[in-house]
């Protein structure tokens, strides 16, 4: 074999590994796991500390007297729960309409400039006292029983954090949003098998609690403060938990370019984390957290992504030398693969444009357009163009 066909082969196998091979690996690691310890979830319904529900919002006005009343039907002791929002920069009236549930409980801190998202987080955790504290967005509702069931993984000294679950509401027949639904139930059940390994790698912003000793200020460029946030605890020696059934829940992106948008910014937010949390690639120091760090998110947001267009040119290059029309040919049959996966992603472009939905071929464009965004967010982040301040992506309705 050679040279070439190592490196070919050998980036096949990481992209295989970083979106397929890793699961298939952790689940059985899992269900080793499993044969020598007995997993057991208890609840814990006489540990009720007091909780705060963080939000840190932006021109949230459409969605602020839901959220509200969704904090208020949490089944919690509503004595125990204190509702904060930080809304540093909104000019639409956000901070005027939560004034109307003063008499409820509900703390409002707004300044006039905006600062972003981990400005106004690292300011209003000045004002929180509880032990514990639940971030989530002004756009997500949260499922009934997710401040108790985040609560109850806190019995346990040992975690740190705790992440809860992002679901997509998705209209019937929407295949853009279909897939994204798809892709995050994925994610799930990776998060699930990560936390019964030994700790999830990275909270979800959209739900996500930490114990409130624990927070640290977080840069003020930083993009992905969840991330940053959660695996700085993890670094201390605590777990990052994940229950499934403690849930927000928002619209899909309208469309796969508004997700677009968002994954480009992400990417270069998970380009600056792996930068700055650089000793967690230290396998040595941090063991079975590196392991799981390196194969769930370091790969899918650098190499695999930029092994795409060379395993394509390997790719046409070794088919060349050993005769295209060859049928027997492996690198023929596997060029023929690769061009047929792309042009069935160009096909749910064009379709997707014509807003004809075709759940399909929205796969290969959505697996195309997830890589394509961390190319893009690379470029972007070492270009410095990225700004700390959120464009928010068009949701679905």
């Amino acid at each position: 074999m050679t040279g070439l066909q190592i490196i070919l082969w050998f980036l096949i196998f990481l992209v295989f590994y970083a979106y397929l091979g890793y699961g298939i690996l952790l689940y059985a690691l899992v269900r080793v796991k499993r044969l020598f310890t007995a997993k057991k979830e208890k609840r814990y319904d006489d540990y009720e500390p007091e909780v705060t529900l963080f939000v840190a919002a932006y021109n949230e006005k459409d969605y602020v007297d839901a959220k509200v009343a969704n904090s208020l039907d949490m089944d919690y002791p509503a004595h125990k729960i204190r509702q904060v929002w930080v809304t540093d920069g909104s000019d639409d009236g956000t901070p005027d309409i939560l004034k109307k549930y003063a008499a409820q409980g509900v703390e409002v801190y707004h300044e006039p400039a905006r600062g972003g998202k981990i400005g106004a987080m690292n300011r209003g955790m000045k004002f929180i006292a509880t032990p514990i504290v639940i971030f989530s967005d002004g756009n997500t509702m949260l499922g009934k029983e997710s401040v108790r069931r985040i609560v109850n993984l806190f019995k346990n000294p040992k975690v740190g954090c705790v992440s809860g679950e992002k679901r997509i509401y998705t209209k019937e027949l929407d295949a853009a949003a279909g897939t994204e639904g798809i892709y995050w139930k994925y994610e799930s059940k990776l998060k699930k098998w990560d936390a019964e390994l030994y700790s999830v790698v990275g909270a979800a912003g959209e739900l996500f609690a930490i114990r409130t000793e624990l927070f640290q200020e977080v840069e003020k460029d930083t993009l992905l403060d969840d991330f940053i946030i959660s695996l700085r605890i993890a670094m201390k020696g605590f777990t990052i938990q994940y229950d499934p059934e403690a849930y927000a829940i928002e619209t899909s992106s309208a469309n796969v370019k508004e997700e677009l948008k968002r994954k480009i910014r992400i990417a270069a937010g998970g380009i600056q984390s792996i930068i700055r949390l650089s000793p967690l690639l230290n396998i040595f120091k941090y063991g079975i957290l590196s392991f799981q760090y390196i194969s769930h998110r370091v790969l899918r947001w650098t190499i695999a992504p930029l092994s795409l267009p060379v395993i394509f040119v390997l790719n046409a290059w070794l088919g060349y030398s050993y005769g295209l029309l060859n049928t027997a040919n492996l690198y023929s049959w596997l060029m023929a693969a690769q061009i047929l996966f792309y042009l069935m992603a160009m096909l749910g472009w064009y379709l997707e444009n014509k807003a004809v939905k075709i759940k399909v071929l929205f796969v290969p464009y959505y697996f195309f357009i997830m890589n394509y965004a961390v190319i893009l967010g690379i470029r972007r982040y070492f270009k410095g163009k990225q700004t700390v301040n959120w464009e928010r992506a068009k949701r679905g309705t």
